[in-house]
């Protein structure tokens, strides 16, 4: 039996590697082992590994799993291809399913099963040697639009179907998890130009320093480490469209620099005098109320009129009960065949547990829960109890106790501070948003 490449092995537990490295040195070229990740990135460089099995937490006392999630995207940027299995106690499934949406591979919960350990070790190593083998870039594969049966969501569908085909500006807003992304792609593939990759960008990830190099590109020595010439997002979208995610996010001063972008119809780099043709289908999205926003002097109506040429509303899940159940049972099929389970359905009772459920964060909130329901069960029928379901309080929408939505964001942050104990990488988890995202508001509203 040949053996597969390099493997490295991040565990703070002495025991657990050596019996890791013991295993696993039958089906590995070299198995090379660390007890702590300090030095991580640099022995990547130097070993080039095929896989990284890497433990979830490495201080003493600590169980979050943020150390992990931290260090796999420190090997992503290092290697975005390489593949990372995380190791993980079974009380932090739900952080390992989250490390895989952030790009893990795949993970093995302690006391591991040995047979399963090496056949997922090896099959995330088989991917690194398929993917050297092959010189062909693999498109991104993403979930097709799911347009349900409730009345609202099909007068949306036509609509949709009217405008995709032009090349109008769309402003897509709705609350967060409700799909706008999603939206936006469904847009591009029913448009002249979806035979091109569309570009997204989410503007709440952006810093100040970087935002025109990012969107426009800069030429070599511009600025230090500008050590070669750079498109940005709108040169990479040219003949096709650019989503612009939490458009709301965008400092008021930067936003004169976008609106310009729009309106000349072309850029130029950073560094450079000569402006370049674009040709773009605009979408925008945003979670936040930019008519508000406009009357607080926060963002240029100028540029919203250029940006909401068409605007479309996702309505919640909540004020759409008749899709939570297909919608489920679709999450069910994915997730089945995703982790290799036998076909699931509901049990009645859970159907209705479901369907009575607020959803507060939406599509992406039934999404994880469907997940977690389909990891954990081991029956054809998924069972109501499975599904703990707490609703936050939102007091805000139900009974507009809360004045306005700034409001309602300024107290929900604080409590998650208070909640995360000011671990702002929780927090931000928590809220469903990004850590550049939370460092924005945090600033915008002095916390």
């Amino acid at each position: 039996m040949s053996k597969s490449g390099t493997i490295i092995i991040v565990d703070d537990n002495k025991g657990v590697l050596t019996a890791v490295q013991i295993l696993l040195k039958s089906y590995f070229s070299k198995v090379v082992t660390l007890s702590s990740p300090v030095t991580l990135t640099s022995v990547i460089r130097e070993e080039m590994p095929e896989v990284i099995l890497l433990d979830m937490n490495f201080t003493s006392g600590i169980n979050t799993g943020n150390e992990g999630l931290f260090w796999l995207h420190e090997i992503k940027k290092v290697r975005p291809e390489l593949p990372v299995v995380l190791f993980t106690a079974y009380a932090d499934i739900e952080l390992a399913i989250r490390g895989i949406k952030e790009g893990a591979t795949d993970f093995i919960v302690k006391p591991w099963d040995n047979q399963k350990l090496v056949a997922t070790l090896q099959a995330a190593a088989a991917s690194t040697s398929q993917e050297k083998k092959s010189n062909a870039k693999e498109e991104p594969i993403h979930p097709a639009m799911y347009w349900g049966e409730s009345k609202v969501m099909q007068q949306l569908r036509t609509l949709i179907e009217k405008v995709a085909a032009t090349d109008a500006n769309i402003l897509i807003t709705g609350e967060n998890g409700t799909g706008k992304e999603m939206l936006a792609r469904e847009i591009h593939s029913l448009s002249h130009r979806k035979h091109q990759e569309m570009i997204a960008v989410d503007m709440g990830t952006i810093t100040e320093s970087l935002f025109e190099s990012e969107l426009f590109g800069h030429i070599k020595g511009s600025f230090t480490d500008a050590h070669a010439d750079r498109t940005g997002k709108f040169e990479s979208a040219d003949k096709s469209t650019l989503f612009l995610d939490e458009i709301g996010n965008l400092p008021y001063h930067l936003q004169a620099k976008l609106l310009t972008a729009i309106q000349r119809r072309s850029i130029v780099r950073v560094g450079s005098n000569t402006p370049i043709p674009i040709d773009i289908r605009l979408i925008c999205a945003t979670n936040q109320n930019l008519q508000e926003m406009v009357g607080k002097g926060e963002f240029r109506e100028d540029l919203l009129y250029r940006i909401n040429t068409i605007h479309v509303e996702i309505p919640p899940l909540r004020e759409r009960e008749e899709d939570i159940i297909p919608l489920a049972e679709r999450f069910i099929i994915r997730f089945c065949k995703q982790y290799d389970k036998a076909p699931m359905k509901f049990a009645p009772d859970a159907k209705e547990k479901l369907t009575a459920h607020p959803w507060y964060g939406n599509i992406r909130e039934l999404e994880h829960v469907i997940e977690k329901a389909v990891i954990i069960n081991d029956s054809p029928l998924i069972p109501a109890e499975l599904f703990q379901l707490s609703v936050p309080p939102r007091t805000g929408i139900q009974e507009k106790s809360i004045s306005t939505l700034e409001e309602m964001e300024i107290q929900m942050i604080r409590k998650a501070l208070d909640t995360c104990a000011g671990n702002l990488s929780a927090v931000a988890s928590q809220l469903g948003i990004t850590r550049q995202t939370l460092y924005n508001k945090m600033k915008k509203f002095g916390l």
